[in-house]
């Protein structure tokens, strides 16, 4: 079996291993009426001990805040892959170029709870710093996967404290993970760009982004920046895979393009400007 067939069996056995912590809640999908809401409008009725509320999908803060309601929406009813499917392409690609998991220090770029994480510790990544925007996220992944991280800073990439960027150059990070957040606002090209360039050269790079913010047609900016990344040589593209990432609120999939690349050379600073500017 080579490489390509080794990792295709591999990804059609993902099974969900995601813990789930916190209370018993229920979770419905209404139907809705007219076209389908866009990923970042969708939402959902939760109902904790007879309580009935309605939560949109991207109120992440609102999420965090309740125990178990992440993985009960996300992997209990729409079934997420993303982090199973991107920590086996990361796994594949670091053995492929004659490397232990073990000898990577991660920076987890939209931690969120820790899913993804969990799935680095369980791979043998034993050196994860998560960094998300939300100190709603840091306090459930302090809540619900305790140990996981190393150091976890509930912090904006764009506007760091010179302690907090001294100690996140000091890592000397050789992996970032960014998964399920690039798009929508969550997570804009210029704090990919700043996460990247904390990453030092030769360092993996493994991320997943919804297939249309990669056409060229989209303003998301993700397209043409990724596009010179690869044809300046800053960052090599290892694997590319088009897969579902969930389902939608009616049941339809969602496909998305995970990747996996290697850093080059740090993004320049006239393109970081740019970037910024946006």
């Amino acid at each position: 079996m080579n490489g390509n067939e080794a990792l295709e069996s591999d990804l059609s056995n993902i099974n969900d291993s995601v813990e789930r912590p916190g209370l018993d809640l229920k979770v419905t999908f209404p139907e809705v009426e007219g076209s389908t809401p866009s990923q970042d409008q969708e939402f959902c009725i939760v109902e904790i001990d007879g309580a009935r509320r309605k939560v949109r999908f991207h109120d992440y803060d609102e999420i965090y805040n309740i125990p178990g309601l992440y993985e009960k929406i996300f992997y209990d009813k729409l079934d997420c892959q993303s982090p199973t499917l991107m920590g086996r392409l990361l796994d594949h690609e670091v053995s492929r170029q004659g490397i232990e998991m073990e000898e990577l220090t991660v920076l987890d770029v939209g931690a969120g709870n820790g899913i993804m994480g969990e799935v680095l510790n369980d791979a043998g990544v034993d050196a994860v710093v998560g960094v998300d925007i939300l100190s709603e996220a840091a306090e459930a992944a302090r809540r619900d996967r305790p140990g996981v991280y190393d150091a976890y800073y509930p912090v904006d990439l764009l506007h760091l404290s010179e302690p907090v960027e001294q100690a996140l150059e000091k890592r000397h990070f050789n992996c970032m993970t960014l998964i399920a957040a690039l798009g929508f606002g969550d997570i804009p090209p210029s704090v990919f760009a700043t996460a990247y360039n904390l990453v030092d050269d030769g360092g993996f790079i493994a991320f997943n982004i919804k297939e249309e913010f990669l056409d060229e047609a989209t303003s998301s900016g993700f397209s043409s920046l990724i596009r010179r990344m690869e044809e300046n040589g800053w960052m090599d593209m290892a694997l590319q895979v088009r897969y579902v990432h969930r389902l939608n609120m009616l049941g339809e999939p969602l496909h998305y393009t995970g990747i996996i690349g290697r850093k080059r050379h740090d993004i320049p600073e006239e393109v970081m400007a740019s970037q910024l500017a946006h």
